[in-house]
């Protein structure tokens, strides 16, 4: 199986839909295909798909335009990338609100970092993009619950990290958790 995030414009759907999309795409996509789950943002309906090997990825891309026009999709394999890289990339996916990507090119420099304030700097990034994700999902609670968690990594650390305010982070997510709301921003 090969993993794809699948991305469509999204013009009418909010995350309360997130559920209703996932059912739809799994019933378009068919039973070879693996809709594993579904987020909603502003931009796009994201899906995380698995397709089996062999099969042309084009072909789902086609079933699943039914519901809305592709916009973009990827590939998700192991890429390894330098570090400034991949922060520059974890930037550039979550200002165009694709939260779990920046999650996952986020990690391996994560769990690369000696432990410390860069290490928690890091993880709070992570889990602010974790709790976007979540609101993405309609999942009001869970998102508040890791945006408090993000707030206590990010506690303690300030200043520019390759071009990000981290002061202007920590402030935005403290903002979020005491509107007990969620808000799309860029970093």
């Amino acid at each position: 199986m090969q993993r794809y995030f699948v991305h469509l414009r999204n013009v009418q759907y909010g995350p309360k839909d997130a559920t209703v999309l996932l059912t739809r795409a799994r019933e378009l996509a068919g039973p070879e295909v693996v809709v594993r789950d579904s987020r909603v943002s502003k931009k796009y309906i994201e899906f995380d798909t698995s397709i089996p090997d062999g099969t042309d990825v084009k072909g789902v891309l086609g079933k699943l335009e039914k519901i809305s026009p592709v916009a973009s999709y990827e590939h998700v394999i192991e890429r390894h990338m330098e570090r400034d890289e991949a922060i520059k990339r974890a930037v550039e996916l979550f200002n165009d609100e694709k939260y779990w990507g920046t999650h996952e090119a986020l990690e391996m420099v994560w769990k690369g970092t000696s432990p410390g304030k860069e290490r928690d700097l890091l993880n709070g990034i992570i889990l602010v993009a974790a709790a976007l994700v979540h609101d993405q999902k309609d999942e009001r609670d869970i998102c508040m619950s890791i945006l408090k968690r993000a707030a206590i990594k990010l506690d303690g650390s300030s200043g520019d990290y390759h071009g990000i305010d981290v002061d202007r982070l920590a402030g935005i997510v403290q903002k979020m958790i005491d509107a007990g709301r969620a808000e799309r921003f860029t970093i």
